[in-house]
């Protein structure tokens, strides 16, 4: 079976759009630079991400001398719409309401309801 590109990135992915976000622009090295005070990877890795996110249309890229500059193509609100309808896709069953609720009450189960009381005619008068 394919697999249908996701719209949220994966935790890398996501963390170099971050760093682009904040730059607005920056070469491999730069964002390197700043992805490395969490994660210390290779440039070359660093490369791959930016790349890979350039091939989805999140990034663009443009040559600057003698290497590539990467800016934003995906805009940071649009991520995190992206990613709020996968979640309430995922696990609320596409119901913004049951995400609403879910957040108001803090994750916890609704009280349960009041027991109703039943009327009862009694077929003995009947």
């Amino acid at each position: 079976m394919p697999r249908t590109a996701r719209e949220v990135p994966p935790p890398l992915e996501l963390l170099c759009l971050k760093v682009l976000w904040s730059l607005q622009e920056a070469s491999v090295r730069e964002v390197r630079e700043i992805v490395a005070r969490s994660r210390p990877l290779a440039y070359t890795t660093i490369m791959t991400v930016l790349d890979r996110l350039v091939r989805k249309g999140k990034l663009t890229r443009r040559k600057a001398g003698r290497w590539f500059v990467y800016a934003p193509q995906a805009s940071r609100d649009g991520m995190r719409r992206a990613a709020i309808r996968e979640l309430v896709d995922g696990y609320f069953d596409g119901s913004e309401d049951e995400l609403i609720r879910f957040l108001r009450t803090g994750g916890e189960a609704p009280p349960p309801a009041a027991p109703v009381a039943e009327e009862r005619i009694d077929t003995v008068l009947l």
